[in-house]
């Protein structure tokens, strides 16, 4: 099964399932009748008197339903629940869904509490949209997955992936994903690394290529997961192994070490007991860099413009305090290493590195003036930093950059 078809199968069990659980409140709640306004709707237009009837509460609230599927698709797509999940069990997304729902009911409840109506009631009625959340999402998941389980166990919806490696590690990689079909994973074959033994065949699985000629036998064989299984030679040239493949649609992961989990590089997801976790080339799908990308543009917009008073007073303040520019411009190390331009309010003397050289400001240093001490305290020095956010250097979440200098210092004590 591919990742489209999975997203759509599990946006639209999610759908279901919430309308589902509306229904079942709508039942509960409205057979007997309670709600004034329902009362009042079913005088006027119903016909009819005394009890509500669950016909007429449906057609009420078939507007809010179309409302409620988008407020949880959303709220489930935020929390990563469309994601791939095939390296977890189906414990971990049961205790996922059941986080998200609970989250989700809390916000509803509170959005929609009218201190006007018996707040017992207004309780029970959540408790039990709640409930029906529960067992109605968590329920349809745990089928799609049961299902996937058993396809991937026929041999079907096998992702193709390629073991980079083919000496001990990777033999031993092959023989654990042997065992555990329910991973997904079919290994078209090796690929050769520096230091591997020169064989064509290993384990029954021919040696397709060296890693040179890794992006070719990717297209060649429509592989869509590269299982790196790397002897300390071939270490060295992951990076350039991820680099030669940019492009391409094709996710990486790695038999790791110690040094490969605490260097930042990876995300430990140990699947089934086996030692593979998954490299992190790129955190997000294209959607959610387009989202990312326009949320940075509008706040970053209304910062700059709703508090552009603001912000002029703290040019003006500056200029008259010291002199030198209102702006302080400071090379920072972007994405991919690039070089790019950060913007600050001046909040120290001109020319405060001129004898020092680059150092790290403490608390009490006195190259900081009395305004940049204010500035820097409430962290409004870092205001101007939204131009970089919107000419795309910088992102509202993600890694705050370094200066050269400091990164040439960290990359001489732990060396990537």
């Amino acid at each position: 099964m591919s990742k489209l078809k999975e997203k759509l199968l599990l946006l639209s069990a999610d759908v279901l399932a919430v309308n589902l659980a509306l229904l079942f409140v709508l039942w509960i709640r409205y057979e007997g009748g309670h709600w004034e306004y329902l009362h009042h709707l079913w005088r006027l237009y119903g016909g009819g008197k005394g009890a509500v009837s669950f016909s007429f509460a449906l057609r009420a609230y078939l507007g809010p339903a179309g409302v409620l599927s988008l407020y949880w698709v959303v709220l489930f797509a935020f929390y990563g629940l469309y994601r791939s999940w095939r390296a977890r069990s189906r414990l971990d997304e049961g205790i996922a869904v059941a986080k998200v729902v609970t989250v989700g009911v809390v916000v509803l409840f509170l959005a929609t509490l009218d201190l006007s109506h018996p707040f017992p009631s207004a309780k029970m009625a959540m408790l039990a949209y709640w409930g029906g959340l529960l067992v109605l999402v968590g329920g349809g998941r745990l089928g799609i997955r049961s299902f996937q389980r058993h396809l991937l166990i026929k041999g079907i919806g096998r992702r193709r992936a390629v073991i980079v490696g083919s000496g001990e590690r990777g033999r031993t990689l092959l023989e654990d994903l042997r065992k555990y079909p329910a991973l997904g994973y079919e290994v078209v074959g090796f690929v050769r690394g520096p230091g591997d033994p020169p064989e064509e065949v290993v384990e029954g699985t021919p040696v397709l290529g060296t890693i040179e000629e890794l992006p070719e036998v990717v297209r060649r064989y429509y592989v869509e997961e590269v299982l790196l299984a790397p002897s300390p030679e071939l270490k060295r040239k992951v990076p350039d192994i991820i680099s030669a493949c940019d492009g391409l649609p094709v996710t990486f992961s790695a038999v790791p070490d110690i040094y490969d989990i605490i260097s930042g590089y990876v995300r430990t997801n140990q699947i089934y007991g086996l030692p593979l976790i998954e490299l992190l080339p790129d955190f997000m799908p294209p959607w959610e860099r387009a989202a990312k990308r326009a949320l940075d543009i509008v706040v970053s917009i209304v910062v700059l413009l709703g508090g552009a008073p603001l912000w002029l007073l703290i040019a003006i303040i500056i200029k008259l305090e010291s002199k030198g520019p209102v702006f302080y411009l400071q090379e920072r190390v972007g994405k991919d290493g690039r070089i790019f331009w950060m913007y600050k309010f001046r909040s120290m003397i001109e020319d405060a590195e001129k004898y020092t050289g680059p150092v790290w400001a403490t608390e009490d240093d006195p190259r900081i003036t009395k305004v940049g001490r204010v500035l820097r305290k409430l962290r409004l020095d870092e205001v101007p930093q939204f131009f970089n956010v919107l000419k795309g250097e910088m992102s509202l979440v993600g890694p705050r950059p370094e200066r050269p200098y400091f990164v040439a210092q960290l990359m001489r004590i732990f060396p990537l």
